[in-house]
């Protein structure tokens, strides 16, 4: 799928000052909104405004109806656009719709976000089968980067699938998490005869992280991830980067990119598991194990993935911050 190239300062100067002004407010204004949402909020209304000036005459956004966004809608489906870049693009525009109606109302008591539903979203484009691993798919992977000294994929690996987190969310993890203490508790389990048996649960969470839509969370992992950090770290060795994941450039130890995790599923990870793995694979399968092999309730995943509503965990990430809920799954 085609992707629209990111906008020039010079492009940008040329789009009228109504427009820019509202952009710059915007983005000022949204404070709950992650340097990464920001950005990616910044680079879509710049392509907007730029196609707005190029194709309706530089129309300040308060004078722009319906079916003139609705041509923008079709130019990049058109120009080969994803439907999730298109989206992504719609909802931008509709968010600043809706800021110019809520914080403008005195000014403009007129204007109504001219994104309706009567504009249908594009059609989504065919995508890949999402295959979770399984957990004999998940052993494996771990036994032989293990067995490769491949250590910062065996602790990112762990990690991610404990917490189900995001890539960006893996990122911000820091080295002083090994030395945080345990969490243990008791649980009562069934143990092969039938019997109840109490056994340990330990676990760990991370400092607050700041997750997709801007949540403030603490992400829970296991025992085993815990040690693949740590030996990750004495190999490592020192250095004053304070991230637990990283990559060298020009000489400097530097927190790691998602690009780079991108890469180690297709370089290393994916011919490991003998089929086509991304990163969020760790999040879907995390989430299929628990609910479909595990029998784990739903809810308790819910809270582990931090959904809003238990139907986005059913419905994107099953395929077939309450502690104890959370502890359930370890």
């Amino acid at each position: 799928m085609k992707k629209l190239e990111a906008v020039t300062q010079e492009q940008w100067n040329e789009v009228c000052e109504f427009n820019r002004n509202l952009v710059e407010s915007f983005l000022s204004d949204s404070v709950e909104l992650s340097p990464k949402s920001r950005k990616a909020y910044e680079s879509n209304l710049k392509i907007w405004f730029v196609w707005v000036k190029d194709n309706l005459k530089n129309k300040k956004q308060i004078d722009i109806k319906p079916l003139e966004y609705k041509k923008f809608q079709n130019w990049m489906v058109n120009r080969g656009c994803s439907s999730s870049d298109t989206n992504n693009k719609r909802a931008a525009i509709s968010s600043l719709n809706g800021y110019i109606e809520i914080y403008y109302h005195d000014d403009y008591p007129t204007f109504r976000n001219f994104i309706n539903k009567s504009i249908k979203r594009p059609p989504k484009n065919t995508v890949r089968e999402k295959i979770p691993l399984t957990k004999e798919e998940f052993r494996h992977l771990v036994e032989v980067l293990k067995e490769r000294g491949e250590y910062q994929m065996v602790a990112y690996v762990l990690f991610t699938f404990d917490a189900g987190c995001r890539r960006e969310e893996s990122r911000q993890l820091t080295k002083d998490t090994v030395t945080f203490e345990p969490i243990i508790k008791t649980r009562i389990i069934k143990n092969e005869n039938g019997n109840d048996v109490t056994t340990e649960i330990k676990m760990y969470y991370t400092k607050p992280i700041r997750c997709k839509g801007g949540k403030i969370r603490r992400l829970a992992f296991g025992e085993e991830a815990m040690e693949a950090m740590k030996e990750w770290l004495r190999i490592r060795g020192d250095d004053d980067c304070p991230y637990m994941f990283v990559t060298k450039y020009g000489g400097q130890i530097r927190q790691i990119g998602e690009t780079t995790f991108n890469n180690w599923f297709t370089t290393t990870i994916t011919p490991i598991v003998g089929r086509p793995v991304h990163p969020h694979t760790l999040r879907a399968s995390r989430a299929t194990q628990a609910v479909v092999e595990d029998g784990k309730d739903v809810e308790s995943v819910r809270q582990l993935l931090g959904h809003e509503d238990s139907s986005t965990t059913i419905n994107f990430y099953v395929v077939r911050e309450d502690d104890d809920e959370v502890d359930d799954l370890f």
